[in-house]
């Protein structure tokens, strides 16, 4: 029978850790398949002792098919146990709360208790209150009976998992290798009673994953399907498990493709295609490294192998409980295996100096999270050639990779049960696919940062969907790029932006170029780690003119002086016409008048 000072005293914490061990475990043992394969019998050897060598290997890969299928069902049982108990912690401390805030104690048996009863009521009032008071203890009481049934029921769920590992009682799951046996009938079922979203939209994902029981999402989780990983609108700290779970099997993949292409050679059709293969390989690379960091712990939020290249989105920090979310877009040239190890560290280092910021402010206990998203193809040198000449790169890739990235801004406010303070930042290119999400709508962005942009993609700031006052922009000295005007203008002429210093200041040094608005000790960087953090006063001020800026002021100077003229013009010709018109009215009247004369 399970008391209230029990399931006081139960820590989610220690299942979850129990949880990622068992985790460790039976990856620990499937991967001893290599080696279980090689201790077969020798091809030829036959006789007496080679058939109980072959007993005895057929006997451990038995066991050891039954210990995987246990510790799998073991994992999920612990998995859904932890997330009960967290519910359950909850409860007891909402319970607690409400029996203090009325004067009433829940005793380590569960019972409640009147130690603070209300003083000096007045007569006529007293019957009000006993009844009011009697309407509390009732309540605590039932809820109470509710926490310590759950809590039973917890309890015996576990248990009988444990139980049934304990006594061999659970059936492999069916299949030749060690992987499959972890895959039992039973989590199988459980996993396929989950079903998918009605369809792949951040809310629709969202709202799936809400309706699902305990035990299905830690089956799902056991054995995650490859879709799961890049659903919008599902927690990011699942997203991360089973993308995590599937960065072998896509590597394995495209090994595969890999060996497929070169068996026999390779036709000049093909090298194109075995390039995209061996770039890929060594974009899974580059994710493996950079999830590798674990100080703050990453989470990878995208992973998707489709198309010419590979996209991802790595995090630093906890996207789920960060209190500050920003997603950092890159632009022209960028690819997962050439700079996603970068811009993770760029991240980490923004992070760091909102944190700073925020413990400067008194804020200490809030905390940051940044986005490095990949989630599009981003135009290449290869494509498009020279960026500041007609051969520049078109707006389709921002669209579309605006379309995905608006998703993912939705799906970070719908996997949460509060949104977080929602930053996009956007650089160079990734400005105008950033651009062409936030035009997109509802994607609940609170801040937009935008830094060496050619563009993005509209003249008018109401077209971004961010509150008045919260879009920024920075350009730098000998930054061509963010004088292109290449998609939908000079962001530098659109009125609604808020100008944000790159010169050096009290905050830092100065940047000049395209590429180190980042950079650390810069004004620059302070300035987006202050918006990161919910800090603009923080913030100093200030746009630099750039050469474009220079050449495009005289133009629209000289246009508004053809356009007075014409104006002018305009006027003076209907003058004219008006003068003209009066006066020959008035000499048909005269001419009317000389003929009456003479007639």
């Amino acid at each position: 029978m399970v008391s209230y000072a029990d399931v006081r005293r139960w820590k989610p914490e220690e299942l979850e850790s129990a949880h990622s061990e068992l985790g460790k475990r039976r990856d620990d043992l499937i991967g001893l398949q290599d080696e279980l394969d090689g201790a077969k019998n020798p091809a030829g050897w036959s006789g007496p002792a080679a058939e109980r060598a072959a007993g005895e290997h057929a006997e451990l890969v038995d066991g050891m098919r039954s210990l995987i299928a246990e510790v799998a069902t073991v994992r999920v049982a612990v998995a859904a146990a932890a997330d009960e108990v967290a519910q359950l912690r909850k409860r007891i401390e909402q319970a607690d709360h409400e029996a203090r805030a009325h004067g009433f104690e829940i005793t380590e048996e569960g019972g409640v208790r009147d130690v603070n009863p209300p003083q000096d009521v007045p007569e006529d009032q007293l019957e009000e209150v006993r009844q009011q008071r009697l309407q509390v203890r009732d309540k605590l009481v039932a809820d109470i009976e509710k926490i310590l049934d759950d809590a039973e029921q917890t309890d015996a769920e576990l248990a009988k998992a444990l139980t049934a590992a304990e006594e061999d009682r659970i059936e492999p799951g069916k299949g030749g290798t060690l992987a499959d046996a972890a895959a039992t009938d039973e989590l199988v079922e459980l996993a396929a009673s989950a079903g998918k979203p009605a369809d792949d939209s951040p809310e629709a994902n969202a709202r799936w994953w809400t309706s699902l029981s305990d035990e299905q999402r830690a089956a799902l989780l056991e054995s995650p399907p490859a879709w799961l990983g890049n659903r919008d609108g599902i927690p990011a700290e699942v997203r991360d498990m089973a993308n995590r779970a599937h960065l072998d099997d896509t590597r394995r993949a495209l090994e595969e493709e890999k060996a497929a292409l070169e068996r026999g050679g390779v036709s000049e059709d093909e090298k194109a295609e075995l390039e995209q293969v061996n770039a890929k390989l060594e974009a899974v690379d580059a994710v493996e490294e950079t999830v590798a960091r674990d100080e703050p712990p990453r989470q990878l939020l995208v992973l998707d192998p489709s198309g010419e290249r590979l996209k991802a989105a790595v995090a630093v920090g906890d996207v789920d409980e960060a209190d500050h979310v920003s997603v950092f877009t890159p632009g022209f040239t960028t690819t997962v295996e050439g700079s996603l190890k970068g811009y993770d560290d760029t991240m980490q280092k923004l992070v760091a100096e909102s944190n700073d910021q925020l413990a400067a402010s008194g804020k200490e206990e809030e905390e940051v999270a940044a986005i490095t998203w990949i989630g599009y193809e981003a135009p290449q040198w290869s494509e498009v050639g020279d960026i500041t000449g007609d051969s520049v790169a078109s707006s389709e890739s921002a669209q579309e990779g605006g379309q995905k990235l608006n998703d993912f801004y939705k799906g970070i406010n719908a996997s949460r049960d509060h949104d977080p303070h929602l930053t996009a930042i956007g650089h160079s290119y990734g400005s105008t696919t950033t651009g062409y999400a936030l035009q997109g709508g509802g994607h609940g962005v609170d801040d937009a940062i935008l830094y060496g942009s050619p563009g993005v993609g509209t003249n008018d700031i109401e077209d971004l969907h961010v509150p008045k006052g919260h879009a920024y922009l920075l350009e730098a000295k000998n930054d061509p790029v963010a004088d292109l005007a290449r998609f939908g203008g000079d962001p530098s002429h659109v009125d609604g932006f808020t100008d944000l210093s790159t010169e050096e200041s009290e905050h830092g040094d100065g940047v000049t170029g395209h590429s180190d608005y980042l950079k650390p000790n810069t004004t620059s960087q302070h300035n987006m780690a202050a918006i990161v953090a919910g800090l603009p006063k923080e913030t100093v001020k200030g746009s630099t003119d750039g050469v474009g800026d220079v050449i495009s002021y005289v133009p629209h100077q000289v246009q508004e002086g053809v356009s007075a003229v014409k104006d002018w013009g305009t006027e003076a010709w209907s003058d004219l016409k008006d003068f003209g018109s009066d006066a020959w009215s008035g000499v048909k009247d005269a001419g009317s008048k000389i003929k009456d004369l003479f007639s």
